[in-house]
């Protein structure tokens, strides 16, 4: 299968591959681009999202044609849907993700109320999906305004990604379906316990898709740490730029492979 990602590679340094979260692109993530320049950042636009062409299939087949693009080692870097990707690669390829860090990220997003899991309630997703069929801006939008909730700075995070986002073409709506799908779907509960890789996992304490009470439950052990960002909610690189910035670069600089 050929695909055609868009994929920005800024920096010199250790190779580090970065992904955004659903709806969005990888315009998110300008305001990084000079406090990462010591590495090679690759910002990529996920399939159907940006510049970047719509693929079928399901998360393996998104994780595959990343892969397929990008360089034989590197740190993956996944926010919110992202981090689902970026865990599953880190999965399925253990030898060419040397390191994970996720973001604002669950390895399962929906809550399943009978085994006590917090996360998105099925209502939310089902009413983005049938919102999408009308207005695909719109839905955009209302999901901007749940990205910031909890934050103090909820009016400038949703100007800024906004600004961001609208850089770039609107999301194709066969990716948003499949996003959403994913979100829905996929849960990795059962096979974080597997990754071995040095693991880095970053949470806003006020986030209103990913719940506070998710990380307690995510099996520890020595390669794995936890950053919580008390003040913070979906989007910390935006909202808390700076605190975000000192723990992931405290991180990267005492990466070992």
């Amino acid at each position: 299968m050929h695909s055609t990602l868009h994929v920005e590679s800024i920096g010199e340094g250790q190779e580090i591959v970065i992904l955004h979260g659903w709806g969005m692109n990888s315009s998110v993530f300008t305001q990084l681009h000079s406090s990462l320049s010591q590495y090679r950042v690759h910002y990529v636009d996920l399939p159907g999202f940006g510049h970047s062409e719509a693929i079928d299939g399901d998360l393996d087949t998104w994780v595959d044609a990343i892969v397929n693009q990008l360089p034989n080692k590197a740190i993956w870097i996944g926010w919110s849907l992202g981090g689902l990707v970026a865990t599953k690669a880190a999965l399925r390829f253990p030898q060419r993700v040397t390191g994970l860090v996720t973001i604002a990220s669950s390895p399962c997003f929906m809550a399943r109320e009978d085994e006590f899991w917090p996360g998105i309630f099925p209502t939310v997703l089902s009413s983005f999906s049938l919102q999408l069929q009308k207005n695909t801006g719109k839905t955009i939008e209302r999901f901007l305004a749940i990205q910031a909730m909890g934050s103090s700075t909820a009016k400038e995070d949703i100007r800024q990604l906004k600004e961001l986002v609208l850089s770039r073409p609107l999301p194709k709506n066969s990716a948003l379906i499949q996003g959403l799908e994913m979100l829905a779907s996929v849960d990795l509960r059962s096979q974080i316990s597997q990754i071995e890789q040095p693991w880095l996992r970053i949470w806003g304490r006020l986030d209103g898709l990913v719940p506070r009470h998710v990380h307690p439950l995510i099996p520890k052990n020595q390669q794995h740490q936890d950053l919580l960002l008390h003040n913070a909610s979906h989007a910390p690189f935006l909202s808390h730029k700076d605190e975000f910035l000192i723990g992931l670069t405290n991180w990267l600089n005492n990466f070992t492979d």
